[in-house]
This record gives C-alpha cells, sequence and structure tokens, in this order.
C-alpha cells in the first residue's frame, strides 16, 4: 500500500511538470521593421528560437542593375526584376547547429492561398538554359550553420508589387524543427519615391 501510494505521488508530480512545461510560453518572436528615411524602403527582422532572419526590399531598378553589371540577357534581368526580391541575411544566434532549406519555405498571399519559394537551385536551372552561370547573388537554399555563421543573398516572391503577404519559413537547429512567419510583407515599389 505505501508503495502504491508513493507511485501515485511519483507519477501526480510528473504529471504536474508535464503539464507546466506545456503550459510554459514559448519563445516569442522578435519583430521589428525599420524604414529607411532616405528611401522609405523597409526593412522587417525576426529574432526567434536561435535563428535571425532579415528581409530587406530591393527595388526593381536595383536588381536591373546588379544583373546587367554581369552581363545577363535582358529578357532574364527583366523577368527577375518582376519578382518581389529582397536582400536577406540569415543569422544562427543559437549555440548549436543550425540548417534551413529553402524549398521548405513558403508564402502565403492576400486571398490565403500558399506558394513555395522560389529557391537558388531552381533559378540556376532555368538560368543554365539560356546559358547563364552566374550565382552569387541568390540566398544558398540548402545551409547547415555552425555557431555564429550567417549567409546572405536574395529571396525572390512572385506577387503583384502592390499585394501584401506573408513569408512562412522553417529552420533546425540539432535536428529540431522550428517554424516561424514574418506577416503583412510588401514588395519594393516600382520607382522611387521620396519619403
Amino acid at each position: 500500500m505505501k508503495r502504491a501510494n508513493l507511485l501515485r505521488s511519483g507519477f501526480i508530480a510528473s504529471l504536474a511538470t508535464g503539464l507546466m512545461l506545456l503550459a510554459a510560453p514559448l519563445q516569442a518572436a522578435e519583430v521589428s521593421v525599420y524604414k529607411n528615411p532616405q528611401s522609405g524602403l523597409l526593412t522587417w527582422t525576426s529574432i526567434e528560437d536561435g535563428f535571425s532572419i532579415e528581409l530587406i526590399q530591393l527595388m526593381p531598378n536595383y536588381v536591373r542593375a546588379v544583373y546587367s553589371k554581369h552581363n545577363f540577357p535582358q529578357e532574364e534581368i527583366e523577368r527577375i526584376a518582376a519578382y518581389c526580391v529582397f536582400g536577406s541575411i540569415l543569422k544562427n544566434t543559437s549555440e548549436q547547429q543550425l540548417a534551413y532549406k529553402v524549398s521548405e519555405w513558403t508564402y502565403t498571399d492576400a486571398q490565403g492561398k500558399t506558394h513555395p519559394v522560389k529557391s537558388k537551385t531552381e533559378w540556376l536551372q532555368e538560368w543554365q538554359k539560356v546559358g547563364i552561370t552566374f550565382s552569387w547573388t541568390l540566398l544558398p537554399d540548402d545551409v547547415v550553420f555552425e555557431v555564429g555563421d550567417w549567409q546572405q543573398g536574395f529571396t525572390t516572391v512572385k506577387v503583384p508589387r502592390n499585394e501584401h503577404f506573408d513569408l512562412n519559413y522553417r529552420w533546425t537547429l540539432d535536428g529540431v524543427a522550428h517554424t516561424g512567419t514574418l506577416k503583412n510583407l510588401s514588395c519594393a515599389p516600382a520607382t522611387f519615391k521620396q519619403p
């Protein structure tokens, strides 16, 4: 009888501890939006569960200038400039190994439909068909970060320029999956406007 009471007490204590852990708040994302006073362009930054993602609006003319400098065919320059292009900076802010795959990222458009984010691999496959081998500007799409590592490059989303959308991204810390969402993102304007 005494042993049964001890087991019951231990079970109840374990159950209470488990319920407390379940009720513990998850680490909320620290999201900030910065508006550049000179250009009016926006930057979104989210820091959550050992992962930092920063998206910086890039104007189509900037994108055109980058790819013109590398002698891209005009048709390909216009094709990527028609996308919503962001300068992206990703960082491992944890003390663990971090990994991400852009092929697991999606965006949700204003109509609530979810679409895949176009990856570097997809762009390169298309560009190779027209003889383009340059690849440095795009965000690498399958990366493992050690502690303190970071990466940068362009992220591309196909939405109308005046439409808002949410970016849904995934990463893992030591193999444990995490998800995040940056809400109400928007493309850079088609032309520069004085703020």
